[in-house]
């Protein structure tokens, strides 16, 4: 099959692009035909391309059209969706809040697909009915995530694992809670300047990992034991006992379930069970694996393929597309208009802080001035 995927972005190691990237990568290695189409490349499509994926940043410059469409975020699914007329597709959603998981709903989007609980709670309230909603629970790639060797029995080494952790965050009640424990700290994410393009590689050399979503799957799927954690709040420890009612919740801001504290955490490193971490990362690695969700995608993909091909002639309705279409920019005016707005006041605010800094240069040479002249 040839897989048209869209992604807003491919330039930064955040949720849906690695997710985008891992799938691609995974569909050509069973001998499909992946094409990525995203308006922002970057890192991450090259290398999707040294992997032998096709990326492009135009849809014009695709000769070929593809058989089904594989949407993540709207603007870019409905592109795809209207400059190749009459290929179905599917979408799926990641977040529950930001604006660019907001559902598209559209006529030739035949499956919609949650991947976790929250997701699915917004495509329902979106419209989407429940025959046409399926769930596919993130994953992880057991071939470059392996088992560590056994825990010891007491945390030496933790790593904050998380696009949001820098010193105005999360980070430094992780620091003061494992300072207490006797544990050192480590971090990487975004936003404090050390990602690591190899987490495969960095996660065994740490026994504690405060993490959330994707980058906690990975963590629990090395064996390392986890207390869920970002800038929005703490969770709980992973554990055998909590795992089946968290990984629904994609170990995400749901299970954040309490205010972000040095006591809260240093209640969750007391928790740490050597033992039980490594019978979590066993039934991670038993269903959480890439393998499960591409063979639940390829089935999605025929199911959707015969479906349009039953419909025949009626699988497609330009007037039902284009009323689709127009209650889409309907939808989006006013965020546009949002943004106009934004821009001008970030000009604004521009002009303030140029004025502020020359009253302070003005300032700091007048008491320059003055404390040589007091010195003579």
């Amino acid at each position: 099959m040839r897989i048209l995927l869209t992604n807003t972005k491919l330039a930064h190691r955040t949720g849906s692009e690695l997710y985008v990237v891992e799938l691609a990568l995974a569909l050509r290695a069973r001998g499909h035909d992946p094409v990525v189409y995203s308006a922002v490349l970057g890192e991450l499509a090259g290398e999707l391309a040294a992997g032998g994926v096709a990326v492009t940043d135009r849809l014009d410059a695709l000769i070929e059209p593809p058989d089904l469409i594989h949407g993540h975020h709207h603007t870019g699914t409905l592109a795809a969706l209207l400059h190749f007329p009459g290929v179905p597709g599917l979408f799926v959603c990641h977040g529950y809040e930001p604006w660019e998981e907001a559902p598209l709903l559209f006529p030739r989007l035949l499956r919609y697909v949650a991947v976790d609980l929250p997701t699915g709670e917004r495509l329902t309230a979106a419209g989407v009915s429940a025959e046409r909603l399926e769930t596919i629970l993130n994953f992880v790639d057991l071939d470059r995530f392996q088992p560590r060797p056994p825990l010891p029995p007491r945390p030496r080494r933790a790593l904050v694992f998380s696009n949001n952790a820098h010193e105005g965050t999360h980070l430094p009640a992780v620091r003061a809670a494992c300072a207490e424990a006797g544990i050192e700290v480590d971090v990487t994410g975004i936003a404090s300047g050390t990602v690591a393009a190899r987490p495969e590689d960095l996660l065994p050399a740490y026994d504690l990992v405060f993490a959330k979503a994707r980058a906690a799957i990975e963590a629990l799927a090395v064996g390392a034991a986890v207390v869920l954690c970002d800038a929005a709040g703490c969770g709980p420890m992973v554990a055998s006992s909590n795992l089946d009612r968290l990984r629904p919740l994609n170990f995400g801001f749901r299970a954040l379930d309490q205010p972000l504290s040095v006591p809260a955490l240093s209640d969750q490193i007391a928790r740490y069970d050597p033992s039980d971490a490594m019978r979590v990362c066993g039934s991670v690695r038993q269903v959480a694996g890439l393998d499960r969700a591409v063979a639940r995608y390829l089935d999605l993909y025929e199911r959707i393929l015969e479906e349009h091909r039953a419909a025949g002639a009626a699988a497609s309705d330009p007037a039902a597309e284009g009323r689709a279409a127009a209650a889409y920019l309907r939808w989006l005016d006013p965020y546009l208009k949002e943004r106009d707005r934004a821009l001008i006041d970030r000009a604004a605010l521009w002009r303030r802080v140029r004025a502020l800094e020359e009253d302070r240069e003005r300032l700091t040479n007048q008491a320059a001035a003055g404390s040589a002249a007091s010195s003579r």
